[in-house]
């Protein structure tokens, strides 16, 4: 694995600190009654490790995709859930790098020091998941204002979010042009009355998603991000980012499964002996180690290009595939070393083992990930 410099280190060990505060019993609570993680999100922001990506002009930490990694890895390596708060650092990429100035000096500061929170990031619709070119919410121009009318789905955070990353249709869908037409906005959710609403999707985790409806949603013409129907590219270009931070979160959730897994298995003792002892319990965690330790090579690897400005498009990808994969695996391993105890919500390994399910779905399809590298990389003919 490539080495962690001393200040990443020092960070991994501040996070595990941190997390130590919310342990098994505050994330059970949360699941059993659906709340929101406050307390763990407002810690988090008053430290600023949720502005890392910030530069320090902005009152933020100024540090590298490099160093985001490490805070949500460390976070789902110790039991907890980064999914209430990991969308202000992977939106970051789309304001950091296309925002006017304007926004950068309005909107950064306020961020970074937790005044307001940029959680909920809008794009997927009832008839356009994947295939984001298909999505019909529209934003009119209208002076010097945009009208927007659509619907939006799993959206998450949005009830605990200040501002939302929209993506709207502002040109028809034109064919020979798939992804023209599309624009981003920086929607400022304390001014749009009752011309948003949402409601709360119950899902099999504790996972704060939404449908969104916008009815005659008035918004200025200077909440656009760049310039008017190139918002598809402004939101691939933090795609990348965005499956470096999830691989991370996967990778985190494997080295729990692992650790948790390989120390349960160690102490259990049956027919006067570890269960760790048997190989067929001890072989599936050591090769979900190995799988776990693989997807962090490789997402090394796409952060350190991404840091570095190079390309990453296919790294990234296959770690966010590598990473979705070696936790499933781990979440595996390490329901069987628990036995019937995995099933029972004192432990953990349930809650975890379905929280670490999104990964292989979400924020892209582990299939799309494959159709990518196929075509992409292995110059094969277009899949879908």
């Amino acid at each position: 694995m490539i080495e962690a410099t001393a200040e990443q280190r020092a960070i991994a060990d501040a996070i595990r600190d941190l997390c130590a505060g919310f342990g098994d019993d505050y994330w059970r609570r949360l699941d059993e009654t659906g709340d929101y993680p406050e307390e763990f999100v407002k810690l988090l922001t008053e430290l600023g490790w949720l502005a890392v990506l910030i530069p320090e002009q902005y009152g933020g930490g100024g540090q590298g995709l490099a160093e985001a990694a490490v805070v949500l890895e460390e976070i789902h390596r110790s039991g907890a859930n980064a999914n209430a708060c990991h969308a202000q650092m992977y939106t970051m990429g789309t304001v950091l790098r296309h925002g006017s100035d304007e926004q950068k000096r309005r909107y950064l500061p306020e961020i970074a020091a937790g005044r307001l929170r940029l959680q909920a990031f809008a794009i997927t619709e009832p008839d356009a998941g994947s295939d984001t070119t298909q999505l019909r919410t529209t934003a009119v121009r209208d002076g010097d204002h945009y009208v927007v009318n659509g619907q939006k789905t799993f959206i998450s955070r949005v009830a605990q979010s200040d501002l939302m990353l929209l993506l709207a249709r502002t040109a028809p869908f034109d064919p020979a042009e798939r992804t023209a037409g599309l624009s981003v906005f920086l929607v400022d959710l304390h001014d749009v009355g009752d011309a948003v609403t949402w409601q709360r999707i119950p899902m099999m985790f504790n996972h704060h998603t939404y449908q969104v409806f916008f009815t005659d949603l008035r918004i200025p013409a200077s909440a656009r991000i760049g310039e008017e129907g190139r918002g598809f590219r402004y939101i691939l270009d933090g795609w990348n980012a965005e499956r470096c931070l999830i691989a991370s979160e996967a990778i985190g959730d494997g080295r729990f499964f692992v650790e948790r897994g390989a120390r349960y298995a160690s102490e259990r003792v049956v027919f006067g002996r570890s269960v760790g002892a048997n190989q067929g319990v001890q072989f599936p965690l050591a090769r979900a180690h190995a799988a776990v330790q693989a997807a962090a090579l490789m997402r090394s690897q796409a952060v350190s290009l991404f840091d570095s400005g190079l390309p990453c498009g296919a790294e990234a990808n296959m770690a966010k595939l590598l990473g979705s994969e070696a936790a499933s695996q781990a979440a595996n391993a390490a329901l069987y070393a628990y036995g019937g105890n995995g099933f029972a919500t004192e432990y953990a390994i349930e809650r975890k083992y379905r929280e670490s399910k999104l990964f292989e779905i979400a924020p892209v399809n582990n299939n799309l990930v494959l159709a990518f590298v196929g075509e992409r990389v292995l110059g094969m003919p277009r899949s879908y």
